[in-house]
């Protein structure tokens, strides 16, 4: 059974810190590009990081500078860390895992964690 779990979103104060983790089962990790999207009432998903399965990273530019996307293949999870946070971030995380095979996108989807930033 696959599953995308996340956690450590909460209520945090602006400036401050969170990592959020996404825990991947049920299939090969090491072998997905990772993403992480956030979402608020109204609004579409919005990508904010990503990581490929070679490692390599890319951010939306509201984020830059300020949230770092890492993954350990070995404990089969994603990371955001994110400093400096400010008010518009808050939102819905998401934790999502994509591979390409031969034109087929197989994708999968946590159920999202809650980041509240008050000012």
């Amino acid at each position: 059974q696959v599953q995308l779990v996340e956690s450590g979103g909460g209520l945090v104060q602006s400036g401050g810190s969170v990592r959020l983790s996404c825990a991947a089962s049920g299939f090969t990790f090491r072998f997905f590009d990772m993403r992480w999207y956030r979402q608020v009432p109204g609004k579409e998903r919005e990508l904010v990081a990503a990581i490929t399965s070679f490692g390599l990273t890319d951010y939306a530019d509201s984020v830059k500078g300020r949230f770092t996307i890492s993954r350990d293949n070995f404990k089969n999870t994603v990371y955001l860390q994110m400093n400096s946070l400010k008010p518009e971030d808050t939102a819905v995380y998401f934790c999502n895992g994509r591979r390409t095979i031969s034109g087929h996108d197989n994708e999968y989807w946590g159920q999202g964690t809650q980041v509240t930033v008050s000012s």
